[in-house]
């Protein structure tokens, strides 16, 4: 059970109705995030504003992906884990054995991937103080500056979402369950 309400678009306050309505029917569902969410309308609005911008980057579906279950992963973030796993499986296609090595912190036979996934783990056990030697693996696979800025904002993107779920305890939506 939340600990945060979990508004419908009935119940969100009016500034995040339309974000909410959008939501819902972009997903087919409401996700139980958008609705904490939307008890601080201006949360939601960064939520889903830096989600649109973190699109654009030069990383591609299946990098940021990698970013945000790594992410999810290491904030202990079961929601987020299971939304962005339905998300690689439906979405993106990701081959299996790549999601479920990112689920465990375990290595990618991809090395480019994998690369990308031990950068983003530095970054947030290091608060970005990455070593020398992952920055250096991270180039050497052929990602830029810009990339290693991209995964900063991605790993932004995902603490917002990560941290509101574990203060509100928010409980995995039926059509995500499948993902958990």
């Amino acid at each position: 059970m939340s600990r945060i309400t979990i508004h419908t678009v009935d119940t969100a306050p009016a500034e995040a109705q339309d974000r909410v309505a959008a939501a819902q029917k972009n997903n087919g569902f409401l996700p139980n995030l958008i609705g904490v969410l939307a008890n601080a309308p201006t949360a939601l609005e960064t939520y889903q504003v830096v989600g649109a911008i973190n699109a654009r980057t030069g990383l591609s579906a299946e990098e940021r992906e990698v970013v945000q279950i790594t992410a999810a992963t290491l904030n202990d973030c079961g929601f987020c884990v299971a939304g962005h796993t339905a998300l690689a499986r439906k979405k993106l296609q990701m081959p299996e054995e790549v999601i479920q090595a990112l689920r465990s912190t375990t290595a990618i036979d991809d090395p480019k991937l994998n690369a990308l996934a031990r950068f983003t783990a530095e970054v947030i056990e290091t608060k970005g103080q990455v070593s020398d030697a992952i920055l250096a693996k991270f180039r050497d696979v052929g990602y830029s500056e810009a990339n290693a800025l991209e995964v900063v904002l991605g790993v932004s993107l995902a603490t917002l979402c990560n941290y509101a779920n574990g203060l509100a305890r928010t409980p995995i939506n039926p059509e995500l369950q499948a993902h958990a």
